[in-house]
């Protein structure tokens, strides 16, 4: 039985607690508002989540110090632009031995740095001890015990494997990955191709439209990623197009549903009003932009959105732009 702290209880962190426990570990979970902490541990209930009760082997802390001590791995469930905030607090109470498990997937606005990179840039810690655990994987599915594969990256094998070794049970498979920058970005990349792919929905197209949007969108992906250093056989995978496939197709993805309300004709503010969870694509949106910008890669896709959420585009306008650019081999 392994010790590990967990740092965010939203429905994704909290999902990855259960599975842990359910594994036979110790978990002790940190939440920012204290009083959703006292309610979790009155009612054994996640206020997101229906019909959920914690394991008894999780335990709720308030301060984040009590939460990490004498932990060796420490997984980190915190929004992707709240992650190096997060590290800087908790990095001094980590130990030299800790293994980092990011699940945020995003890519930094500004620094247009990956989670690990976060990560690493925040504190005093080594690549081998980050990991980035990825994969298509909706938390109400997972909760349910729908089979489920994810994949554990690092640079450091062992380190991976120790990852792969706590999660896995006969609901969830892990598989390991060395790629961890290819993992990451396809994780990442593909919630702005879901954006994409909502707004398809919202205006009405069918599934020509889609999937010619999913199979044009990896392509972007990993010309990026290649571009970025990464391995082009990595996006064939489970944070590639698996996580493409799922995040694009499902009622469960957030960013598919802000594309969707954008399709059928609102605003982006009146949808950020609306809902109360993170869509990871829309600070992504920007990041992939200035990174095509910066390694002079093509993503037409990705710009299309950039130019529909952040400059007001009207969608079907940019699909015209789309449809009519330069004809060339696939």
């Amino acid at each position: 039985m392994a010790h590990i702290s967990l740092l965010g209880c939203g429905t994704w962190g909290s999902t990855l607690a259960q599975v842990l426990g359910r594994n036979g570990h110790s978990v002790t979970a940190w939440h920012y508002k204290s009083d959703v902490v006292d309610e979790m541990t009155r009612t054994r209930m996640h206020p997101n989540i229906p019909d959920f009760e914690f394991h008894s082997n999780i335990i709720f802390k308030k301060e984040i110090q009590t939460c990490i001590e004498g932990s060796n791995c420490v997984v980190v469930a915190v929004p992707s632009h709240g992650m190096r905030d997060i590290i800087e607090k908790s990095s001094s109470f980590f130990t030299n031995e800790v293994i980092i498990v990011n699940v945020a997937k995003g890519i930094e606005n500004g620094s247009l740095s990956t989670m690990g990179q976060v990560i690493k840039e925040s504190s005093n810690l080594d690549s081998v001890q980050i990991v980035s655990l990825y994969g298509p994987s909706h938390a109400e599915e997972v909760i349910k015990g729908h089979p489920t594969t994810l994949v554990s990256a690092s640079t450091d094998k062992s380190s991976a494997e120790y990852v792969q070794a706590i999660f896995s049970s006969d609901k969830l498979r892990v598989y390991t990955n060395n790629d961890i920058r290819g993992v990451e970005l396809g994780g990442s990349l593909k919630n702005v191709i879901a954006i994409a792919a909502g707004i398809c929905d919202g205006i009405g197209f069918g599934d020509n439209t889609k999937a010619a949007l999913m199979t044009r969108g990896i392509a972007e992906i990993t010309r990026l990623g290649v571009a970025m250093g990464a391995n082009s056989d990595t996006f064939s995978g489970l944070s590639g197009i698996g996580d493409l496939i799922v995040t694009c197709q499902s009622i469960h993805s957030r960013n598919r549903y802000v594309g969707e309300e954008i399709g059928k004709g609102k605003s982006l503010a009146s949808i950020l009003d609306e809902i109360e969870v993170v869509a990871e694509g829309i600070k992504t949106t920007q990041s992939v932009f200035d990174l095509s910008k910066k390694y002079q890669v093509e993503m037409p896709i990705c710009e299309g959105v950039y130019q529909i959420l952040f400059n007001e585009k009207n969608p079907k306008e940019i699909v015209g732009k789309l449809m009519t650019r330069d004809l060339k081999f696939e």
